[in-house]
């Protein structure tokens, strides 16, 4: 962020503070006005030269409460895309929890935080929430390439740029390196549970609404295969490789695009290599919503290793989720609250 951008975003938040709403968003839309182009033709002389890292944020509005939504373009390696940001108001100046959040096929940034409604649950629990966007030159429809070998990776393709994303946003606007998290929806639940995987040392949980396992597809093939099929019909569970870290899974057992049996699939390899787990099950209906059932599977010591929340009538959309925003179950359990209550009771990592 330059120096005139932080200039106007303190006024900014005098303003508002004041309770002076109208002249705050205002002075930003005069601060944008004359910064974000130049921002811009950074950006386009970046690409020009090739700049091998690089990021270019703009602040799009800053809310009532004070904090603030921003959009910036990351670029890694031969990678590049486009993300949202949302960092609610600094009450305390404690370092906060920061949310991966990727979106599924045929979505966006935008659309996957109205669905979610994380920005109004980042300003009630003060979290950050980082929205990476797919770019169409990637993937025709939009959804994370978590099938391909290339992009699977710890060193390259998607999964490092998304990786390397995260570690900047997160140092650059005082996230807590303890309570990283990850979460997708579909493709994008997919992909969040390749990054745990391979980066267990980069983030504390992972989030998967309606995704697949990690690392049993190889191309597009497999990967229609595994959703329709589910894992059997692709490889066997010798072949499974863990995950390092707690995963909470949301699964419809009505859902048509993505077998509900890979739900189970990625609680085992949340599980791998642990001792016979507890398991603590109960039903359950969300107040004017559906039924479910919640697993919860703890180790030896009492610590949660997963939990898994398969929804009875549920299809292929985000429980709870707000209707203005694409693949919205708008029917409970709320999904929202409940991965972010998972994600916040864990104990950060010493």
């Amino acid at each position: 962020m330059n120096e005139t951008l932080k200039t106007i975003l303190a006024e900014a938040m005098h303003l508002g503070r004041d309770g002076r709403f109208t002249e705050a968003t205002a002075l930003i839309q005069r601060g944008l006005h004359l910064t974000r182009d130049t921002a811009r033709a950074d950006a386009a002389a970046a690409d020009r030269h090739g700049i091998i890292d690089g990021d270019f944020e703009a602040i799009e509005d800053v809310g009532p409460t004070g904090g603030r939504s921003l959009h910036g373009r990351y670029t890694h390696g031969s990678e590049a895309r486009d993300y949202d940001l949302y960092v609610p108001a600094d009450t305390d100046g404690a370092p906060r929890p920061l949310i991966l959040m990727l979106h599924g096929c045929q979505q966006d940034a935008a659309d996957v935080a109205r669905l979610t409604r994380f920005n109004w649950l980042a300003d009630e629990l003060g979290f950050i929430v980082l929205y990476p966007s797919q770019s169409r030159t990637a993937n025709a429809t939009g959804c994370w390439n978590w099938f391909l070998p290339e992009h699977q990776r710890p060193d390259q393709g998607e999964a490092a740029l998304l990786a390397a994303l995260t570690r900047d946003i997160a140092v650059r606007h005082g996230a807590d390196p303890r309570r990283l998290y990850v979460a997708g929806l579909s493709a994008g639940g997919a992909m969040a549970l390749t990054l745990a995987a391979i980066h267990p040392e980069l983030f504390a949980a992972v989030g998967v609404h309606s995704g697949l396992p990690y690392g049993l597809a190889r191309d597009q093939m497999s990967a229609l295969t595994l959703m329709h099929q589910g894992p059997s019909a692709v490889r066997g569970k010798a072949d499974m490789e863990g995950i390092g870290v707690p995963v909470i899974v949301f699964q419809g057992d009505a859902d048509l695009r993505v077998n509900p049996v890979n739900a189970s699939w990625i609680v085992e390899q949340a599980l791998a290599g642990d001792d016979e787990p507890r398991i603590e099950r109960e039903t359950g209906r969300a107040p004017g919503g559906l039924d479910y059932t919640r697993t919860r599977y703890l180790d030896a010591d009492g610590a949660i290793r997963a939990e898994l929340w398969m929804v009875q009538g549920g299809g292929h959309g985000w429980f709870g989720g707000d209707p203005a925003g694409s693949f919205a179950e708008s029917k409970g359990p709320d999904a929202s609250h409940e991965m972010l209550r998972f994600f916040l009771s864990l104990a950060p990592a010493a």
